[in-house]
């Protein structure tokens, strides 16, 4: 089969996305960085101090990753990190969503165009319906305040959008010459960084396994080298999970530490398990979890009766690559958070609260915005149809400004009532950053030299409010965590029993450890915090006279 002539990528219309992209950024995060908005979320306060503590410890290094998260997105916030202010103003954590937000918003546009066109080279309609999908992925209100904050949305929605663009490139290509193969090892690649970055990555990694060994089946005996492309893709798609057991297995001497270890997803719902709400919904069946799911990907695209009009155009997109057009079929593995979500939801204890249904609260409403790509994507689908299905000039621009109308309406809506996911970080955080903003200003009052004993769990914002070096807390992440089950030698151990010994403050918070472990009889009470919806704060001076910090 004579290949067609390569589609020319990076040409002058994917700068423009470049560009449009980094303005968007920037300029949003600026705004709510004047705002004070980038550590709303408590989640984006702790996977900065996670990397920060790579560098800054009393036992720096790589084990202070800890478990449950994945590491690549604290690893590339580090750099950023030896700077106090960045660290300090939360700056250091967006600057990797910035990037990646920009990657998602060029992913999306060339996924649709390479789609769409295949091996030809792009026309008009697909270069419009490839704008449409960038300007519903890059307008996101909700898409637009997490990527100036250090969460992790998106960072895995680039990952995943590339992770399909080089696999839909391979299917692309692979009919028009089998020898092509470097698109699926750009896939591994673009994989074995989402596996990295959430456990969303490992379903998708299984997936797209199982996708890529019915392709290869197809054009194996024209050219029997393409096994070789696939089991490197194999191995790249592999190696996330099996580093990240093997690292677990060797630090907590528990390979699925993450999963059922007492900071896992399941062990953090049993313990806020009460009577009134003794599961989330969804627990245990699968239809309640795909409702509450999809419903939470609606909210972020708009609040509102517009939400059915969202719904038909995605089922309608989805609809014409079923029946009309199979050979864009790896646009519906953009629908591949559906199932990963319902079971989370249903088996592993990820709860999702709506403002809309029970129990009427906002709580990691964020997740729903997993299916933009598939609303972007899928929706250019449908303004693509109508376009070639009419060639005249007055239908055509009927298409593009009723997309553009929907779009609009429902953004500008969106913005009016403030995205849900700032909504949700700014719910959540008023009684955690107002604890926290009374700690670190009493903390500032300390001799800046002092040392303290805290866990670092819950409230390590307050130490960074107060710009207090890591290295001068002894915390949990100074736990020696392959020792097992007690480690009465480590230094966290060591200063919870004799705090006088370690430090010369100790912050206790009602119910976490160092409440629970330290003898509280021989310290001396400097300040008590009583913040409603928040565990009592009680500042202990060891008596042992700051700056002497043997033992």
């Amino acid at each position: 089969m004579k290949r067609q002539p390569p589609i020319q990528r990076w040409d002058q219309e994917t700068t423009l996305v470049i560009q449009i992209a980094s303005f968007v950024s920037l300029f949003s995060f600026l705004f709510y960085f004047r705002r004070g908005d980038l550590l709303l979320y408590g989640d984006a306060v702790a996977h900065i101090n996670i990397a920060r503590r790579v560098i800054d410890s009393l036992t720096p290094g790589p084990l202070q990753l800890g478990t449950v998260w994945l590491p690549l997105p604290h690893l590339l916030m580090v750099p950023f990190l030896f700077s106090d202010s960045a660290w300090r103003t939360g700056i250091a954590g967006s600057i990797p969503s910035l990037l990646a937000y920009v990657l998602g918003t060029v992913g999306i546009f060339r996924l649709v165009r390479s789609v769409l066109s295949g091996n030809e080279k792009p026309d008009a309609a697909a270069r419009v319906a490839a704008w449409i999908a960038m300007l519903i992925y890059a307008a996101n209100p909700n898409l637009i305040y997490l990527q100036s904050t250090a969460m992790t949305e998106a960072l895995y929605l680039a990952l995943f959008i590339w992770a399909i663009v080089h696999f839909a490139e391979f299917v692309i290509a692979v009919r028009a010459n089998p020898k092509v193969s470097s698109s699926l090892l750009k896939c591994g690649w673009s994989v074995l960084g989402a596996c990295l970055t959430r456990y969303d990555g490992w379903f998708l990694a299984v997936v797209l396994v199982s996708a890529a060994v019915l392709v290869t089946i197809q054009f194996l005996k024209a050219n029997p080298i393409l096994k070789i492309a696939l089991v490197k893709f194999v191995l790249l798609c592999a190696a996330g999970p099996l580093l990240w057991v093997a690292y677990n297995a060797a630090v907590y001497r528990n390979p699925l530490e993450f999963a059922n270890g007492p900071y896992s997803a399941r062990a953090i719902e049993q313990r806020s398990a009460t009577v009134t709400m003794p599961s989330h919904p969804g627990a245990h069946d699968l239809p309640v979890a795909f409702s509450y799911f999809f419903k939470s990907a609606q909210i972020n695209m708009v609040e509102g009766a517009w939400q059915r009009v969202w719904v038909l155009v995605l089922l309608a997109g989805t609809l014409i690559v079923l029946l009309l057009q199979r050979s864009y079929w790896p646009l519906l593995l953009l629908w591949l958070p559906i199932p990963f979500y319902m079971l989370s939801i249903a088996y592993s204890g990820v709860p999702i609260f709506l403002p809309t249904w029970w129990p009427f609260s906002l709580y990691n409403v964020r997740y729903g915005l997993e299916m933009l790509p598939a609303f972007a994507a899928l929706v250019a689908v449908l303004v693509y149809s109508g376009l070639k299905m009419r060639k005249d000039r007055w239908t055509q621009a009927t298409v593009v400004v009723a997309a553009a109308a929907v779009i609009s309406i429902s953004y500008i809506s969106a913005w009016r009532v403030q995205p849900v996911c700032y909504r949700e970080a700014w719910t959540n955080s008023r009684t955690r950053l107002s604890l926290e903003t009374a700690l670190a200003t009493n903390l500032q009052m300390l001799p800046h030299d002092s040392t303290f004993l805290m866990y670092l769990g819950d409230h390590v914002g307050a130490l960074q409010q107060a710009g207090i070096p890591l290295h001068q807390v002894i915390n949990e992440g100074n736990h020696r965590p392959w020792k097992a089950p007690a480690d009465p030698q480590g230094l966290w151990e060591r200063a919870l029993a004799e705090p006088q010994q370690y430090a010369d403050y100790v912050i206790a918070f009602d119910g976490d450890p160092v409440a629970a472990k330290v003898d509280r009889n021989h310290l001396q009470s400097v300040v008590v915090l009583h913040t409603p919806g928040q565990p009592l704060c009680t500042v202990y001076w060891t008596r042992r006279p700051p700056g002497n910090h043997s033992g």
